[in-house]
């Protein structure tokens, strides 16, 4: 077992981050009851998986490395990536300041939303929660880590790799992960993204307009405007509201007095918020959850 710390931003809630959304509850995360994340790296010292559990410490974290031989410097900056520790929110708070709204969010330095190591598995646990339960999307994405994912030497399992998806037939992912109608979407897209004519990767850093962005997103099927607003925000893109049946349920209840609204008046509720308007909705939404 290896240790590193690693210093956080002032603005920055280990709690508020891991607890932003349901990601902590989808394999290979493992949240246990003291708030220590755990997840799976391909950082060994030939890129094979280790596993590491990630806690808060004075003025940090600390990162405990289930191996002795790994890329330390590629376990720092994986960790930052799923913990967005190099995203700047100061002009985010400067818009809750301005409107007044979701205060809390400043107050307890949040607005951070926990993601993958990397872009590849966001979207495929994306497509898992589309159109389904939160139970279904934890078991078809559970089973994919099970069944494909390759072990650390701590016995741990790692997201599967487009290349071990890419190998299997639409029948597996429909009889052994019940992927439904995605089965055939993850066949199609596991294969282009190991020949390489798809690069999530590279939608981290694209200089594309948010809506071009968007647009190439929704050429994966199973990638309609809900997910693809899902994943502009885990790349850092915050444009769009990414509603869905619980967002719209819950402002309904929140701001319109339980009665059922046009999506365009939620719109025009966040515009004030601008480029930061996802963020907005999102934890106006689940404020209840930290009460």
């Amino acid at each position: 077992m290896s240790i590193i710390k690693i210093k956080t931003p002032e603005s920055f809630s280990y709690r508020f981050t891991i607890r932003s959304h349901g990601w902590y509850d989808l394999a290979p995360f493992e949240l246990a009851d003291d708030d220590r994340l755990s997840f799976v790296l391909r950082r060994g010292k030939n890129g094979e998986p280790v596993s590491v559990v990630v806690g808060p410490a004075d003025g940090g974290l600390t990162v405990n490395v289930d191996a002795k031989d790994f890329d330390r410097d590629g376990v720092i900056r994986d960790v930052r990536h799923v913990l967005r520790l190099d995203e700047d929110f100061d002009e985010f708070y400067g818009f809750i300041e301005k409107t007044g709204h979701v205060l809390w969010v400043r107050k307890a330095s949040a607005g951070r939303l926990l993601r993958g190591p990397t872009v590849w598995e966001d979207l495929v646990k994306t497509i898992c929660t589309t159109n389904c339960s939160w139970s279904l999307t934890r078991s078809m994405v559970r089973n994919l880590v099970e069944k494909l994912g390759d072990e650390t030497a701590g016995g741990k399992r790692a997201f599967p790799t487009p290349a071990a998806m890419a190998s299997m037939p639409e029948a597996f992912y429909r009889d052994e992960i019940r992927a439904g109608y995605r089965s055939l979407y993850f066949v199609e897209l596991a294969q282009s993204v190991a020949n390489g004519s798809v690069d999530p990767e590279s939608w981290l850093l694209s200089e594309l307009p948010t809506p071009e962005l968007k647009k190439a997103m929704k050429k994966v099927k199973g990638v309609g405007d809900y997910a693809a607003e899902n994943l502009l925000k885990l790349v850092g893109r915050y444009d769009g509201l990414a509603l869905d049946s619980w967002l719209r349920s819950g402002f309904y209840k929140k701001h319109n007095g339980g009665k059922i609204c046009a999506d365009k008046k939620i719109e025009r509720h966040y515009r004030n918020f601008q480029e930061w308007r996802g963020l907005a909705i999102w934890f106006d939404m689940t404020e209840s959850w930290f009460s």
